[in-house]
């Protein structure tokens, strides 16, 4: 291979980490590490979970948990005991009865300790699962209440992270580390008082290394902290990159990029190994921190100790009971190390929850919101002014007053507004300028259940959720019974196709419905809101992926689907639009024509030059 070849092929693999490097920092900008100090303030929100259960499980637990922490104290006394009372007692001769005694006492502190242990386990992991579960629960609650601005910003996998991966992080804080934290720090401070009564000059000389190995550890611990955020954050983006390749899989095998698909996972799987490998590395620091520290500690304890017993100030018992607390002492700084690495790796995840926990819908009701009562679907758009970004409006000073029962066509170019409208009518966003009326009311003045639940919408793009076909007609009104769910896809023109499947209306289907042709899954949306029976009824785009023969068989549905309700359609296809009783058409975010179909082509404007277009395409 020639030097200009390498180059090149060097230059492609450079071009190519940067392209990616574009593409991550493009699809996953709002997923940055959060940069906050760290703070008690949200150890103790996050801790406010555990409240509904401390009169519950909590007194057993921290019973078993100062039972248990008694006992391993006793232990190494009881030792201190045996030797200088039985084994070589200062003056006379070993003392058998009492060593059985002792051996005796601390057999039954051993059983004591495991029984308490287990119970301790057993009640720690029931709360903690308890606990776990809540906060999902709460995240996921919050997450539905959430504006379409939320999700606008932000890809699937990404939120599906933090309801999974960064609530599962949680699970061993929350199920051991705060009652093994309790324990042992009460052991911790049991040890230091017991080991200062027994020699003050011998515990304060042992203990010396301790505040070292804090000023050291500390230094660690932002470091740490952020490394565990920047793992999850990687987690995060491999999830949500997953989430949009399964979702797209026709198309990138349509469009032959499995190879860039390959080589882009690649990319993002190295780099998550990297970031978890850096953490790791940082979080083993805390090891060997303690055990040089132990090693120092012990070495002290031996040197010092002799001296001391050969100044006939220290007996062997206790040079050996002090031997015993030691080993005791460094085993749960050690799990506070680790409990340490833990709550930073818990931090990095609390912050990614409490960031949406935090998270205000941009659509929210007012304090005093009343229930909008059953309306007669009158509707006013009063001088609307919309941008989805700031300064770059969507719409521009909408008026439009519209009858109950009657039905309104939008029509327009791409981005001239039509779908927009719809959104603010349904209260997925609110307006900048200008106000909706339903029946006079500001929607924003009323409870946006209220509201929506009077509000029927079929969508080009219809969702099919995992469950029978009963199941997904039915999720129009959740009360319907078996009979209704049928009639109503007998008026939509469904019945036969859902008859002719394996198992007729209680056909399993999967998420998006992939057994069901697209006409198949529209004739369902039609039948999901025609039980709905609201009294505003939305079709955008809701004949555009049925074919022509299915076109002609639901527009009698059609017509029972819109008898006696107002209806906003927006569709390309003539014949789904010239029988409205207005049409709109909109240009740019304005309304720039409107009338019925008759006095629209008379007019030859924007709707006549759009609907020659049509014919000519058609007849092309």
């Amino acid at each position: 291979m020639s030097e200009a070849e390498k180059n090149r092929g060097g230059g492609e693999k450079q071009s190519s980490a940067q392209n990616f490097d574009k593409r991550e920092r493009f699809v996953y900008q709002d997923d940055d590490v959060i940069e906050k100090p760290f703070n008690w303030k949200q150890v103790a929100r996050l801790f406010t979970y555990m409240k509904p259960y401390r009169k519950q499980l909590l007194p057993l637990v921290i019973a078993m948990m100062v039972l248990g922490t008694l006992t391993r104290l006793a232990i190494p006394a009881i030792v201190m005991l045996a030797i200088d009372e039985a084994i070589q007692p200062v003056s006379g001769e070993p003392d058998k009865g009492k060593l059985f005694m002792y051996a005796g006492l601390m057999l039954g502190l051993y059983i004591i300790q495991w029984a308490a242990n287990t119970f301790r386990i057993r009640f720690t992991n029931i709360i903690g699962q308890k606990v776990i579960y809540d906060l999902r629960h709460a995240l996921f609650r919050h997450i539905q209440k959430l504006s379409f601005r939320f999700f606008d910003k932000r890809p699937a996998g990404s939120v599906l992270v933090r309801i999974t991966n960064d609530v599962n992080a949680l699970q061993d804080l929350f199920t051991n580390g705060v009652v093994n934290l309790m324990m042992d720090c009460v052991q911790l401070v049991g040890i230091v008082i017991i080991l200062l009564a027994w020699n003050f000059k011998l515990g304060l000389a042992v203990m010396i290394t301790v505040p070292l190995m804090f000023v050291v550890s500390s230094a660690l611990r932002k470091r740490i902290r952020f490394a565990w955020q920047d793992v999850r954050m990687k987690q995060s983006r491999i999830n949500s990159h997953l989430n949009e390749c399964i979702q797209g899989i026709k198309v990138t095998q349509a469009y032959v990029q499995e190879k860039d698909n390959i080589r882009f996972f690649h990319h993002m799987n190295t780099i998550n190994n990297k970031a978890w490998n850096k953490a790791s590395a940082l979080n083993q620091t805390f090891g060997p921190i303690i055990e040089l520290t132990a090693a120092v500690g012990t070495f002290i304890l031996f040197w010092y100790g002799s001296v001391l017993i050969q100044q006939q100030e220290l007996t062997i018992g206790l040079l050996v009971g002090f031997a015993n607390y030691i080993g005791n002492f460094w085993e749960p700084i050690n799990r506070l190390g680790q409990m340490y690495s833990q709550l930073l790796i818990a931090m990095a995840s609390s912050e990614r929850i409490f960031e949406f926990m935090d998270e205000k819908p941009t659509v929210g009701e007012l304090p005093n919101a009343r229930k909008l009562p059953p309306i007669r679907g009158d509707v006013t758009f009063d001088s609307i002014v919309f941008e989805y970004e700031k300064d770059r409006p969507a719409l521009k000073g909408i008026s439009l007053d519209v009858k109950a029962g009657q039905s309104i066509a939008l029509v327009g170019h791409t981005g001239s507004g039509k779908s927009t409208i719809i959104n603010l009518l349904c209260r997925f966003y609110d307006p900048v300028q200008g106000r909706v009326l339903v029946d006079g009311q500001d929607i924003r003045d009323v409870t946006i259940e209220s509201l929506r639940s009077q509000v029927g919408i079929v969508l080009q793009d219809t969702f099919i959720f995992s469950g029978t076909i009963r199941d997904n007609i039915r999720f129009g009104r959740l009360d319907a019974t078996d009979e209704e769910v049928e009639e109503a896809a007998k008026a939509v023109r469904a019945h036969d196709f859902i008859m002719s499947l394996p198992d007729g209306y209680d056909t399993e289907v999967q998420e998006r419905g992939n057994v069901l042709s697209m006409g198949q899954r529209q004739l369902l949306s039609f039948a999901r809101a025609l039980l709905a029976d609201p009294r505003i009824l939305i079709l955008d785009e809701a004949t555009a992926s049925i074919d022509t023969e299915t076109e002609l068989r639901i527009q009698e549905a059609l017509k029972t689907l819109l008898q006696g309700r107002t209806s906003f359609i927006i569709a390309h296809r003539l014949s789904t639009i010239r029988h409205a009783d207005t049409i709109v058409v909109l240009d740019h975010g304005r309304i720039v024509e409107q009338g019925n179909h008759d006095e629209l082509m008379a007019h030859r404007g924007v709707y006549y030059g759009l609907i020659e277009a049509q014919y000519r395409f058609l007849s092309a």
